[in-house]
């Protein structure tokens, strides 16, 4: 590590600290030459896939836009903010475990789906209206009917 102060590149480690979370390294450093201290932290950085649109563009995956599309089909419904922050690292994980450099969106927007469906039926059918982009009544017929028949899980 370069010494801010001296620029020298001889330094030694005085002490580390983790975080509480385990997420973060805290690593308190001396310069050879100057002596004197700073500190640096370390954090794992974690790559997202990019996403490829249905036109054929590639895009960088973006957290808070998937945040939006969760919050704009559980408008006005009793869904609790964590449960929607829980679903929203729950598809950022699989994201992930899924180890792929790019993936489609439909991908994502079946994730989105799933989780909608755990958490309320109506924000479920207004995602999939406009996600599978319905022409007519007889779309959202079949779609209610299969959402009838499953249970109701709230994410109060």
């Amino acid at each position: 590590m370069k010494c801010p102060f001296c620029g020298a590149v001889e330094t030694t480690v005085a002490d580390t600290r983790i975080n509480d979370d385990g997420d973060l390294v805290r690593r308190r450093r001396r310069c050879l030459k100057c002596d004197k201290r700073f500190t640096t932290y370390e954090r794992a950085e974690l790559r997202m896939p990019q996403v490829i649109k249905k036109n054929g563009s590639r895009v960088n995956f973006d957290a808070e836009k998937l945040a939006a599309s969760l919050r704009l089909a559980l408008r006005k419904r009793p869904v609790g903010t964590e449960a929607v922050e829980a679903a929203i690292a729950r598809i950022e994980g699989k994201l992930l475990a899924l180890g792929e450099r790019e993936l489609a969106s439909e991908k994502v927007g079946e994730m989105v789906m799933l989780e909608l469906k755990k958490l309320d039926k109506v924000a479920y059918v207004r995602f999939a209206s406009v996600y599978r982009n319905f022409e007519d009544v007889d779309e959202f017929s079949k779609l209610i009917r299969e959402v009838s028949r499953s249970p109701q899980k709230l994410g109060r």
